[in-house]
């Protein structure tokens, strides 16, 4: 997507080899009117599929994952890191680890939301590792739901993510794919 490419250019920084801080616009800073292309993108890449919801982890996510579900006419569901006294104990949970943050975290969503006959589709700002999907898709597998596909606004190409999802099965539609960092500058594929 030519539109995002030329964004990360102007707009994002490159932290040592492997980070990419884009919180100006994507995720901290949101530019409104780039999601809603970005939505309208996943709509085009997914639209041979039947989608029934969208699900994606707090925080970064739900913000694209709402515009996108726009275009999709289907609720949202995010799966919360932690626990909380009001979600109760009827949740799947799956832990994640966190390259950025450096931790493992529970990712829990309540059973109320995900069923058996649901059909969905993950977003994500970022894949590196894919470890935020696998935590996901191990959510939807609890559920017994049929995922439908991966979307991805930023893929770091140089990191297993990707292949670790296909190896798996999963289709995963990236927007932007890094193919080099460092040195303060980056390349797409």
């Amino acid at each position: 997507m030519e539109l995002l490419k030329k964004r990360i250019v102007k707009d994002g920084r490159v932290i040592g080899d492997d980070i990419l801080k884009v919180d100006m616009f994507l995720n901290h800073q949101i530019d409104v009117e780039l999601l809603q292309e970005i939505g309208k993108e996943f709509k085009r890449r997914f639209s041979d599929s039947e989608i029934t919801k969208i699900l994606t982890i707090e925080a970064s996510g739900i913000g694209i994952a709402c515009i996108a579900a726009q275009y999709f006419s289907v609720p949202v569901v995010f799966a919360k890191k932690g626990t909380h006294r009001n979600v109760g104990n009827n949740v799947y949970s799956a832990d994640v680890y966190s390259f950025t943050k450096d931790v493992t975290t529970t990712i829990t969503v309540s059973k109320d939301y995900i069923q058996k006959e649901d059909k969905i589709l993950i977003i994500d700002d970022f894949l590196a590792n894919g470890a935020a999907c696998a935590g996901l898709i191990e959510i939807i597998n609890q559920a017994e739901a049929q995922l439908e596909g991966v979307g991805i606004v930023i893929e770091k190409g140089f990191q297993p993510g990707r292949q670790a999802l296909e190896s798996a099965g999963v289709r995963v539609e990236s927007l932007a794919v890094i193919k080099s960092m460092g040195g303060g500058t980056l390349t797409f594929e």
